[in-house]
Formats: structure tokens, sequence, C-alpha cells
């Protein structure tokens, strides 16, 4: 059987004079407090992650989030090196984002965050209003990229997207006019495709920020081998090399003169 650790956040402050306790703490803060646990436990594609589960305490609010030993030993090590730093910019970008997020929620709402493990060596993080774990703006660039993958999903009520799925990056959403989608004369879906995005690129890790990518163009991707297409390439290549004096076009490459 998997041995099993758990992560406690645990908050305290108070909803105006009252303090904070589970009867009056409300669901899309309980929410939101789950979505950042998944990312500070498992940043990366969710798929093959293990198990979760969840309870919420009293004192002032608790919440515990059990999973496997692994994910704990691994999640107190990255909050030592945190607490030892003082940043977060060595983080993968899931995580760092939670970190902010956290550290958002406790300057608007003036509350005490305290992170911490079962691991009888846990490390402790506080995070109040008076504490800042921002990533460093500087490292973040802009950038264009190439994706090549499966369209799952495309469309949206409000915010358009499509949704590529790369065997490098797993599921990419590209965010995705709705007049660029509407006018579309095929279904893309489950269609190979190149989407050429622009977005945040990490200038010292090469990271990709995948959550703010925005599409700029669709390319129509065929690994279908096409002789004919090939040899009207070659013919094009032919007439044009005919016209070529090889010594003169040597020299000119070379940078030798006339």
């Amino acid at each position: 059987m998997e041995k099993i650790g758990y992560l406690e956040i645990k908050i305290t402050g108070s909803t105006g004079n009252i303090e904070l306790k589970p009867d009056n703490y409300d669901i899309k803060e309980v929410v939101s407090v789950i979505e950042q646990a998944e990312r500070l436990l498992f940043p990366g594609e969710k798929r093959e992650r293990p198990l979760i589960s969840y309870r919420l305490e009293d004192g002032s609010v608790k919440h515990i989030f059990k999973t496997s030993m692994q994910a704990i030993i691994s999640f107190n090590a990255v909050l030592g090196q945190i607490e030892k730093s003082q940043n977060i910019d060595f983080l993968e970008l899931n995580t760092a984002k939670a970190f902010e997020t956290i550290q958002e929620t406790a300057i608007k709402k003036n509350y005490a965050f305290e992170i911490s493990t079962s691991l009888d060596d846990a490390k402790r993080l506080k995070i109040d209003p008076s504490t800042y774990y921002y990533r460093t703006s500087e490292h973040w660039a802009d950038a264009e990229f190439y994706f090549y993958g499966k369209v799952t999903i495309a469309g949206g009520k409000e915010k358009a997207s499509i949704h590529l799925y790369s065997d490098e990056f797993g599921t990419l959403t590209i965010q995705t006019p709705q007049e660029f989608l509407a006018q579309l004369k095929e279904n893309l879906l489950y269609k190979n495709y190149v989407i050429r995005a622009k977005g945040k690129q990490n200038s010292e890790t090469g990271e990709i920020d995948r959550s703010g990518l925005t599409f700029l163009e669709l390319i129509d991707y065929s690994t279908k081998y096409d002789e004919k297409y090939l040899q009207i390439l070659r013919k094009k290549a032919m007439s044009w090399l005919n016209n070529i004096d090889p010594d003169e076009w040597l020299k000119e490459i070379r940078g030798y003169d006339a």
C-alpha cells in the first residue's frame, strides 16, 4: 500500500469582526484553495497524478490534503528552499502562480496563511500581507511559438479558445478570437495543425507561460507524402539553378570580389 502524507494550509483572519472559522468561510474560497493546492503539489500534467483527498477543519480554518508521501516530501523541500531564498523565481510556473494567488488573497482578505506538511522535519512557510511572494517580472519576455498537435476543443461562449493536445506540452489552451472561429469553413476537431501563438517565456529557463497564450495563426499541417507536389518543387528548383553560373554564385557566397 502506498504511503500517505499530507499538506496543511492553515488560514487565520476574520470576516468583519468575526474570527474566521469553517462556519463563516465561503465555498468560493474553499474552491480557490483546493485549486492552488493541486498546483502546488502537481504543477505539471494532471492526468497521471495520484489521488488527493481533502477535509476542512477548525483552527481557524485548516485545509488538509492527503496524497502520496513522495509528493509531500518533494513539496516539503520546495517550502524549505522558499524559506531560505525568500523568493519563488526558481519554481515551475504553475507552482509559482499558486503562491502568487495565495499572496494576493492574503493581501485582499487580510489573511495569514501557514503552509506545512506532515513530515517530522516539516518546513513552515508563512504568507500574510507583509510578505512578498511574487516572481521577478524581468525574467519573463514576450515571445512567439509554433505548437503542433491535435485540436480537441474549439470555441467558448465568452472567452473563445482552441485546446491543442501536444506530445511535448500536453494540452495547451490558446485564447482565440471568436471571429476567427466563426469564419472557418471546416471543422478543426481531432485534426492536426500547427498554431502560431504569442505569450511569455522565461529568459533564463526557457519555460513557457502556458496560461497566457494568444492565437496568431492556424497552419494546416499534413504529414501525407505527396510525390506530385515534390516533383513540382524539383522542377522549380531546377529551372532556378539553370540560370545560375556556379562559379559566380560560389564567389558571391564566399564573399570574393568579382
